[in-house]
């Protein structure tokens, strides 16, 4: 499975980073592992998240309030 981030979804990234690591040093980095690691899980699990607005698969982080909206697509 090929996964690609969008823009707007690296931007949501940086800005999520910043404000944890303005908390306190450390959990920025603390906060991208872990979106990484909810992203790769996508290799297994993609396909079997709740589907919203008729085509979107959602994945809610485990650790930070954030949501991962994937669309999958047949590649030929």
């Amino acid at each position: 499975m090929k996964i690609k981030n969008l823009e707007s979804a690296k931007q949501d990234l940086r800005e999520g980073f910043h404000f944890y690591e303005s908390q306190e040093t450390g959990i920025g980095s603390y906060f991208l592992e872990s979106l990484f690691s909810d992203i790769e899980s996508l290799r297994l699990f993609a396909g079997i998240h709740a589907i919203h607005f008729g085509r979107y698969h959602r994945l809610l982080s485990k650790r930070f309030p954030f949501a991962i909206i994937i669309v999958l697509r047949r590649v030929r």
